[in-house]
């Protein structure tokens, strides 16, 4: 994260803990879970359904 950006609230914290492949802008642009699997899935090159697993059990029923 960039020294001059602001706290990234709830869960998007974690993202780039979990995920360091995304940025802080990336992370900040998120605007749901299906957003996020989407990225996952791209970044990652993973498939739709492993994505949205990781993202469940990451999530652990947390909002975005």
């Amino acid at each position: 994260m960039p020294a001059n950006a602001p706290a990234i609230p709830g869960m998007r914290s974690d993202i780039q803990k979990q995920w360091s492949k995304f940025t802080y802008q990336e992370v900040f642009a998120l605007k749901s879970k299906d957003d996020l699997v989407a990225q996952v899935q791209t970044k990652y090159a993973l498939e739709k359904a492993q994505a949205q697993k990781d993202v469940d059990a990451f999530a652990k029923g947390r909002p975005l």
